[in-house]
């Protein structure tokens, strides 16, 4: 096991499913026998409002805060969010992220226009960028509300986890009523 504790955050918008996707992460890393420490929602976790997580993980983790510069992953539901929080991440570290676009509030009003490129801008500036359309996979899998499924599914390309681990990771948190459209699209952003 490497003692070294590695750092995801998790943000997005409000009513994403970023609770349920940082539980998740919680369970998989505790069932590998990690040490974990997953941080409370900070931000307006209504739905709408901009919500980030923290998930540690490591031999002994002390804090469940993440710095400026620490994070090894970011995961983003929504591409505005992962530009908001890049300066979180580490040299070296990747963001995966939705690229479905929700508009805030300044952008609604009228008072801001949402940034364009973002994908570029975030390469730009030498960031390993993993983009893709989770919203469309997680309705071909069955429902939009699985985006969070297909966007861990996409980050387990960057664990060397066993995929029995993610299963039982899986079933431990998602309700059964919703095991076999979430485990699908965990399966097509893995793909």
């Amino acid at each position: 096991m490497d003692n070294k504790t590695k750092n995801i955050m998790i943000v997005g918008v409000g009513g994403q499913g970023s609770l349920l996707a940082s539980k998740l992460l919680g369970q998989l890393f505790l069932g590998e026998g990690y040490d974990v420490k997953v941080s409370e929602v900070h931000g307006m976790s209504q739905r709408g409002g901009s919500v980030v997580t923290y998930v540690r993980y490591g031999e002994k983790v002390y804090s469940p805060v993440i710095d400026k510069g620490e994070a090894d992953g970011i995961v983003s539901f929504e591409l505005l969010e992962a530009a908001r929080w890049l300066p979180w991440l580490k040299k070296g570290g990747v963001v995966v992220t939705n690229t479905q676009r929700i508009d805030p509030m300044p952008v609604i009003t009228g008072a801001a226009s949402y940034p364009d490129k973002l994908v570029e801008k975030m390469k730009a500036k030498g960031v390993k960028v993993d983009a893709m359309d989770c919203l469309k996979l997680a309705e071909e899998a069955g429902t939009a509300k699985a985006v969070n499924l297909v966007l861990l599914g996409r980050l387990s390309h960057y664990f060397t986890f066993p995929d029995e681990a993610w299963d039982r990771a899986i079933e431990r948190v998602v309700p059964k009523k919703f095991l076999e459209v979430n485990k699908k699209a965990f399966a097509m952003g893995k793909a």
